[in-house]
């Protein structure tokens, strides 16, 4: 397994997980019937990087880092994690966590932000509180599962700036 910086060949691999979680629109607050133009600008246009997990020349999983805010917020990065369904259950996402903050500390940043995670996410929950993360708020309501209806949404953060 490889994580590597994304090039413009791998978005096939990548429109095919964030199509997928996308239109599930259980964990991710995009709409769920973004197209794959719009997926490219907001998954590998607009981050500052995008990345994979890949094994024989397949993407397994994906993130993106970028600054959480501008001007006096841009020490603080957001991430956003997808795996292919075939890949979840066998630690990518830690993998992908751990990659994450070793290049957000290269970059510069000293804490990283989620800002929307959806309370019914629970997997995601317990892998960022496992990799140091707090919940700091809780926004009631915020999120609405195709589900499970109205759920909170919670913002979570790691600073890390003493581990530079």
């Amino acid at each position: 397994m490889q994580i590597r910086e994304a090039h413009e060949s791998d978005f096939e691999g990548i429109w095919c997980i964030f199509q997928g979680v996308a239109a599930a629109g259980e964990t991710y607050a995009y709409d769920r019937s973004t197209n794959r133009s719009q997926a490219i600008k907001l998954w590998c246009e607009a981050p500052r990087k995008t990345y994979v997990a890949v094994q024989d020349n397949q993407v397994l999983a994906t993130y993106y880092l970028k600054n959480n805010q501008a001007g006096p917020g841009n020490h603080v990065c957001n991430c956003g994690y997808m795996v292919a369904p075939e890949a979840r259950g066998k630690g990518l996402a830690t993998l992908l966590c751990e990659h994450s903050e070793k290049i957000a500390v290269e970059l510069g940043y000293s804490a990283m932000q989620f800002n929307f995670v959806a309370a019914s996410n629970v997997g995601a929950i317990r892998l960022w509180h496992k990799s140091g993360f707090e919940t700091v708020g809780r926004l009631p309501k915020a999120f609405n599962h195709p589900k499970l209806g109205l759920v909170d949404a919670l913002v979570m953060y790691k600073w890390f700036a003493e581990e530079n």
